[in-house]
């Protein structure tokens, strides 16, 4: 089964929160209000150099794709 790269998800419990999941490697929950992060990752130390210099890039993907879907529902 394909599974979109982003999607977006709300929760009627957090009626003031809304977020994209990122679903390919790293996986994250990015809360589109104040672009806090939860990964859904473990990672070992090596890794977290690399992800330090790719978290900047997957948060504006991700936003770039939540504003695409707002404005396709406008």
């Amino acid at each position: 089964m394909e599974v979109p790269k982003f999607l977006v998800a709300d929760n009627s419990s957090l009626q003031e929160e809304i977020f994209v999941l990122h679903t390919e490697y790293p996986r994250f929950l990015l809360n589109v209000a104040n672009d806090d992060i939860l990964w859904l990752e473990e990672f070992a130390q090596e890794d977290k150099k690399e992800l330090a210099q790719i978290t900047q890039d997957l948060i504006e993907a991700a936003l770039r794709f939540f504003d695409e879907e707002i404005e396709k529902m406008e």
